[in-house]
């Protein structure tokens, strides 16, 4: 049972890693709003790399930033955020899949795959706590912009690719809390090994010896 549920914590976080290099990759993280246009034939979205345009005729074209210190600061730390997530991602996936009950490494003591396991889930947790920070932020920005009145750029609505980000760091929290809990269950509690008597094979032939008393014709036998 608890080999089922490293295993199932395990897919769920493999699922998540996937999701988020898709999420990171997508260029759909936000959408050109056409709630002010009346009839429009043309869509652009933007991610964290490039910009993109499609027309009605299906042609896309995509282009990328041509600068990067000259993006937004909160572009910049999601792209930090998510290749960090990424990282983390690929250690855990390796660390949990070491620590599991059905794989054999050395003389390996299950203390010690329990501990590898718990890091592992500590690291997935991780990950998708970053992915979420990521998508949450680029998305706080989005609708922040779009509801400024004041705002004279191109307003853009949330684009598929977050809605892909929250599902990763969704399965990733997910995935690490049932590693962590399997780790738990694993460790049952066991009576400290000691020294221990049996006190039914001592008490019963047990002998007592005791002087003899000395009476007085043995006394005074004894100094003559």
């Amino acid at each position: 049972m608890i080999l089922a549920f490293q295993i199932l914590g395990l897919s769920l976080g493999v699922m998540a890693w996937c999701l988020e290099n898709s999420c990171t990759s997508s260029h759909s993280w936000k959408v050109r709003s056409h709630s002010e246009a009346i009839i429009t034939s043309n869509s652009q979205f933007e991610g964290l790399w490039m910009s993109c345009a499609a027309t009605s005729l299906g042609s896309v074209q995509c282009q990328g930033y041509k600068t990067v210190l000259g993006l937004p600061a909160y572009i910049q730390a999601c792209r930090a955020l998510m290749i960090i997530a990424l990282l983390l991602g690929l250690v855990s996936i390796i660390v949990s899949v070491l620590g599991l009950k059905c794989t054999k490494i050395g003389r390996t003591s299950e203390q010690a795959k329990g501990k590898i396991v718990l890091t592992g889930g500590s690291l997935f947790i991780l990950s998708g706590l970053s992915t979420l920070s990521a998508v949450s932020w680029y998305a706080a920005q989005v609708v922040r912009e779009f509801h400024d009145p004041f705002f004279a750029g191109v307003r853009f609505e949330l684009g598929a690719g977050l809605y892909m980000g929250w599902g990763a760091a969704f399965l990733a929290i997910l995935g690490g809390a049932m590693l962590c809990s399997s780790c738990k269950k694993g460790s049952s509690v066991t009576p400290p090994r000691g020294t221990t008597y049996n006190y039914s094979k001592t008490t019963h032939g047990q002998q007592i010896y005791t002087a003899a008393p000395v009476t007085e014709s043995g006394s005074s036998k004894a100094y003559v």
